[in-house]
């Protein structure tokens, strides 16, 4: 079975745009409770560092990191067509597929196949980088063939 790599790029932009639009909307929402409280921006009135600027900070971040995602994706050459595994391919193993691209764990596509969106960071893209069809690598105490690259 062959996996639609547009419709894997798409798919996964889709759910970055999903996370990017619940960040936002969570950042929204604590920026409305502060107003209607009328919390210190630094410190609540025990002159702690407050929950709310501390939720806030936390999605902050989370939402850098999406977007940063979301720049990798547009960064990747879609026309992408490669003998070896890198950033942008996608890899059938005989245990399953693999997009390298951002880290969005399980994507279902609609043929029914599974595909893991992984990141250059990932343990086992570390094992499979600059691997072609035919070649295998360890990972996990056991040994992992590549079946196709593209």
């Amino acid at each position: 079975m062959s996996i639609n790599k547009e419709e894997l790029f798409n798919k996964c932009l889709d759910m970055v745009n999903d996370r990017i639009d619940q960040y936002n909307e969570k950042m929204n929402t604590i920026t409305g409770q502060n107003e209607q409280h009328k919390f210190h921006p630094d410190f609540d009135e025990y002159g702690n560092k407050g929950e709310m600027l501390t939720e806030y900070e936390k999605n902050a971040a989370y939402l850098d990191r999406v977007r940063s995602m979301k720049e990798t994706l547009a960064n990747l050459d879609r026309e992408h067509r490669s003998e070896v595994v890198r950033p942008g391919s996608v890899v059938e193993t005989k245990n399953g597929y693999y997009f390298v691209s951002v880290p969005l764990g399980e994507i279902d596509m609609e043929s029914g196949s599974k595909v893991y969106a992984i990141s250059t960071d990932a343990p086992i893209y570390k094992e499979m980088e600059g691997k072609k069809a035919g070649d295998s690598f360890s990972f996990r105490d056991g040994e992992v063939d590549i079946v196709k690259v593209w």
